[in-house]
């Protein structure tokens, strides 16, 4: 395979600055280094093929090279025309990656990477956020007979693929690695947390301290968001749908009300909900002037944009990735990186060490499906806990962390109803 020609990237001249970046956070996952140990002695994935939709900076680079180090021949596209680096796109190939993406494509060129990923013909796939298994299930279902299965990383990939699975459309098994408990109880809340605010404060370069943050969704990674803006000493307002989340965010000391009171407040506002129109007119209306918006949904609905440009009697880029929009009673109002994802779009992405959890989850989940994927059927299925639990065992022996183990008379006696 001549990665080179068969690739489409920006410039290969940027190679030499993607390998350092991917060397960097080689050192900073510990967990995965372990994993493509293993798979280079086992070879799991020996001639196959296996096409990847994620986020495509550093850490996904060295996922991607992990999983051809078990024997993979491995295509790689972005899932977010803002959070693709050029320079990790070159080295990759360098490294014998196929690779279709540049930073910010037209939406014709997006999909085409997208498509071109898909005609590789894989074996597996791990998607982020269900592009190339829709497409897959929709206009390119003459590509679908290889294909094992897969492993989707986020919360809006998972809803689609059950949304398949409850019309009887799914064609193969996809493990929901966002479900697994090393991914949400650290990926979405602390991964998030940091990498949003990580985003935003570079960016705008203002202070968070003092004022008022509405975080939109209370789930995992809206609490992330939540908890980190308080420790930056802002005052925190939540909105939800969810009675139970709201009460869990009223207990965790934030204030609860519906949008529409917290948009007269807000002087950040971060959507987290996998959802449409969150952040609409009738919010832009009562807005203060200055007000920031941004989001951490995987896609940019959650601000409606439309209603913004509607409302607006101009725009214009006011510094990298900030569009200042002045309304028509002339308060302005700023969205950053497009409404798409504040910490990829206008960041690298959660740190590190973060995703070595993760994407250890995505390379085990990625081998299991391809050892069971004829007896597991065609359904959207938990990581194993086994694994999850092996990932956090992993991580602590790297932290140099001990923890007790349950005694064979503490075993039973968890097991007796007898005391």
């Amino acid at each position: 395979m001549n990665t080179v020609s068969e690739s489409i990237v920006k410039d290969m001249a940027l190679a030499h600055n993607g390998h350092l970046k991917i060397d960097w956070v080689k050192e900073h996952m510990p967990v995965l280094n372990r994993i493509r140990e293993r798979f280079e002695k086992e070879q799991p994935f020996a001639g196959l093929k296996v096409a990847i939709s994620l986020h495509l900076e550093a850490k996904t680079a060295y996922l991607a090279k992990v999983v051809q180090a078990g024997g993979a021949e491995v295509t790689i596209t972005g899932s977010n025309p803002l959070s693709t680096q050029d320079d990790i796109c070159a080295a990759l190939v360098e490294d014998g990656i196929r690779v279709f993406a540049k930073y910010n494509p037209d939406p014709a060129e997006y999909k085409e990477h997208l498509i071109k990923t898909l005609e590789t013909r894989p074996d597996l796939i791990i998607d982020d956020g269900g592009d190339l298994i829709t497409i897959l299930h929709s206009e390119r279902r003459d590509l679908l007979s290889q294909v094992r299965g897969g492993a989707e990383e986020t919360t809006t990939g998972i809803l689609r693929l059950k949304a398949l699975e409850k019309e009887g459309k799914l064609e193969f098994p996809m493990v929901a690695v966002n479900d697994a408990f090393c991914k949400y109880l650290f990926d979405n809340r602390y991964g998030t947390g940091q990498s949003v605010w990580d985003g935003i404060n570079r960016t705008t370069n203002l202070v968070v301290a003092g004022k008022t943050v509405v975080v939109a969704g209370y789930g995992w990674c809206g609490k992330g968001v939540a908890m980190r803006a308080k420790g930056l000493g802002a005052k925190v307002i939540v909105t939800e749908i969810d009675p139970i989340k709201a009460v869990e965010a009223y207990m965790d000391g934030f204030e609860v009300m519906p949008m529409l009171e917290a948009a007269k407040h807000g002087d950040y506002f971060v959507t987290v909900t996998g959802n449409r129109d969150i952040i609409s007119k009738e919010h832009f209306a009562v807005m203060k002037d200055g007000a920031i918006l941004s989001n951490a949904g995987h896609f940019d609905v959650e601000v409606n944009k439309v209603d913004l440009n509607a409302m607006s009697t101009s725009s214009r880029i006011v510094r990298k990735d900030i569009e200042e929009f002045v309304l028509t009673d002339g308060r302005k109002v700023y969205l950053l990186a497009e409404g798409r994802l504040v910490n990829l779009a206008a960041g690298d992405g959660h740190p590190a060490e973060i995703m070595d959890m993760t994407f250890a989850l995505q390379a085990v989940s990625l081998a299991y499906v391809n050892e069971q994927y004829k007896n597991i059927g065609k359904k959207v299925l938990n990581v194993p806990f086994e694994l999850d639990q092996m990932v956090a065992q992993y991580k602590l022996e790297a932290l140099n962390i001990g923890i007790d183990k349950l005694t064979d008379a503490q075993k039973s006696y968890l097991e007796s109803w007898v005391e």
